[in-house]
């Protein structure tokens, strides 16, 4: 392990967003638990419906995982009549993904408690100090090596 000086660490700033985190999907989570579900399937419903049509190999470019991992999650919203697989007008090995209409209330229903605790975080700030927090979860996504993503 390399020696890291404790002084250089944000303590602060990282608890803070570990409160953050488990305050912003503990209302999903509940959501989730009730119908036998779990945050994997919340990604895949939030970016389902963000991006109708999208290829399953789009989806694990944007979540990071692996296709065995995808296919039980996307398996158990298509049977439960969440999400609906079809193949491309063009090229029928393609599988794209489409929300359903329980699909789209689902993802809107997750979203709303997060959406309503990202405004009652927002609402003191400045027009500019809204610009600069999203700056910052911007940049908080940049890759370790600090290479700007594109678009930046």
């Amino acid at each position: 392990m390399p020696v890291v000086d404790e002084a250089d660490i944000d303590f602060e700033c990282i608890e803070l967003f570990f409160f953050a985190y488990r305050d912003f999907i503990s209302d999903p989570d509940a959501i989730l638990d009730t119908l036998g579900m779990g945050r994997a399937h919340h990604r895949v419903v939030y970016f389902v419906c963000r991006q109708p049509g999208m290829m399953v190999g789009d989806l694990l470019d944007i979540l990071k995982i692996t296709k065995q991992s995808l296919a039980r999650v996307l398996k158990q919203l298509i049977d439960e009549g969440y999400i609906r697989q079809m193949a491309g007008a063009k090229d029928r090995r393609e599988r794209r993904l489409y929300p359903t209409l329980a699909g789209r209330e689902l993802a809107l229903a997750l979203s709303q408690p997060q959406s309503q605790r990202i405004a009652r975080a927002m609402e003191p700030l400045s027009k500019q100090a809204r610009a600069d927090v999203l700056q910052f979860l911007q940049r908080m996504r940049q890759p370790e090596s600090g290479r700007q993503e594109k678009g930046e």
